[in-house]
């Protein structure tokens, strides 16, 4: 019995010696680095991209990236409330900064990026940085137009990144989970957007909507957004809320929701029953009337999920 236990011991040792290996290592490491590939393309601008990708950017980048006090892409803290367990999240300056921007970047090096999450450098953009894998070759081109163009909020500027520190929860999730994207193999097309469904798909898949909207950032799928955990089902937390459901369940989600009704909440922020939605979800007014009811004629087709989310739980 006594060699039993002392035998028992010795592994219990072992392991834990592992498994404080392991975490020393994964501490020290941090999220990993890989390959930078700049895969040659250079964009033509043109006044009609820069305009789409001012909507985009506005919707997509300016979230995170926009700093209140330089009013530009220079970078902001993602989590001022510090309730995510991601650790301190810094969005870093996108402005045309030639040293702490992305001034001397090429196109093709912020398509990869775009893509992939991978940086010029080799640096792997931590999982809350949003990947545009389904987005259209077009406007990906747009994005980048614009983030070239002469608008003030990508005019150069030196403010310096503020850098991120990830959680020891981050970083495991960089080594078991999340992995950059795989660079598209082919041309991806603009969807038709005759097909209402198929045109709000794009847009919920490629306006980040899911991210938010199922149940938890650590458990998304970016090349297969529909098999994200409790897809467009709601509950994941941010800042001091957790997001609705927004698939058709008629009594926990938006089935009862009339078109007109989910327009006036998405584009002007008026909620059904009167009031207005709370941060951080913003009035998308820059959406036409036409995307809008693309949205929510594809979300009617989202199988639906009995979850009732209280709003007002707070951590």
């Amino acid at each position: 019995m006594k060699k039993f236990f002392k035998v028992l011991i010795i592994i219990l040792v072992a392991v834990v010696l592992i498994a404080g290996c392991f975490a020393l290592f994964l501490s020290v490491r941090g999220i990993p680095n890989y390959e930078a590939v700049d895969p040659g393309i250079k964009i033509v601008s043109d006044s009609a991209r820069i305009e789409r990708g001012r909507i985009l950017a506005n919707m997509l980048c300016a979230d995170c990236h926009k700093n209140p006090e330089t009013g530009k892409l220079t970078g902001a803290n993602m989590d001022p409330l510090g309730k995510l367990p991601f650790g301190k999240l810094m969005s870093q300056n996108i402005t045309q900064d030639k040293t702490v921007g992305i001034g001397n970047w090429t196109d093709g090096e912020i398509v990869y990026l775009l893509r992939t999450g991978i940086k010029k450098d080799g640096q792997y953009s931590p999982p809350w940085m949003a990947k545009l894998p389904h987005m259209s070759d077009e406007d990906v081109a747009s994005i980048i137009s614009f983030l070239r163009s002469d608008d003030v909020m990508v005019n150069a500027d030196a403010t310096p990144d503020i850098p991120c520190e990830p959680s020891f929860f981050a970083k495991f999730l960089c080594l078991v989970a999340f992995k950059p994207l795989p660079y598209p193999d082919k041309v991806i097309e603009q969807p038709d957007t005759s097909n209402k469904i198929d045109w709000g798909k794009y847009l919920v898949w490629n306006l980040d909507c899911f991210t938010c909207h199922s149940a938890d950032f650590a458990k998304l799928n970016s090349m297969e957004p529909q098999l994200s955990a409790g897809y467009l089902g709601g509950g994941n937390f941010m800042d001091s809320l957790f997001t609705p459901n927004i698939t058709p369940d008629k009594e926990t989600g938006i089935g009862m929701w009339t078109e007109e009704k989910f327009i006036n909440s998405l584009r002007y922020g008026i909620k059904p029953g009167g009031g207005v939605n709370r941060m951080p979800m913003k009035p998308y007014n820059l959406l036409s009337e036409s995307e809008c009811k693309a949205i929510y004629a594809y979300l009617q087709t989202v199988p639906p999920i009995k979850n009732a989310v209280s709003r007002n739980a707070v951590y």
